[in-house]
């Protein structure tokens, strides 16, 4: 039996404030024994988000590697056969680094997202080496939704003692 997974990636508005909108049908072989997404899955797709999102961003002078992963929850869980939804932004910044911001979409039935994450992203050249992003990009202030999610972002950078995170 052939299974095929659905998965699209489209921005919005490549303006300082884009959104990246990934969307994936949950089959059989993303879910666990309880019949819900499967921890593993959750991070192949999230990451898949994440670097979506960066690429985008940055366009086709993007060669990303993907540095750490700050946060990842999963508040809620997620059958299969559901179609899910993950918006991302860019959250942070700098020379040769920046962090990707992801909301799951809230789910048919409940009030709030499902899951949310932070990756960092790190762009490198062909030799494996740190190299400056292109120097016209900026962020600006993030939209509403993504506050809290920016929050525990400088939190963590603070922690893991990056410059910038303010």
């Amino acid at each position: 039996m052939v299974q095929i997974a659905y998965s699209e990636t489209q921005t919005l508005n490549r303006s300082l404030s884009s959104v990246t909108l990934t969307h994936r049908l949950i089959l059989p072989v993303d879910t666990n024994h309880h019949g819900t997404l499967y921890a593993g899955s959750l991070l192949r797709i999230a990451l898949e988000a994440a670097y979506g999102t960066a690429f985008r961003f940055i366009g086709q002078d993007a060669n990303l590697l993907l540095r750490r992963v700050l946060s990842i929850e999963c508040y809620k869980p997620v059958p299969q056969g559901s179609m899910i939804e993950i918006r991302g932004t860019i959250l942070h910044v700098t020379r040769a680094y920046l962090v990707t911001g992801l909301i799951g979409t809230t789910l048919t039935g409940q009030k709030s997202p499902w899951m949310d994450g932070l990756m960092g992203f790190a762009q490198v050249d062909d030799d494996g080496r740190a190299a400056e992003f292109p120097s016209d990009l900026d962020i600006g202030t993030p939209a509403a939704e993504w506050r809290k999610l920016h929050e525990r972002m400088k939190k963590l950078l603070r922690i893991r003692g990056r410059n910038g995170a303010d």
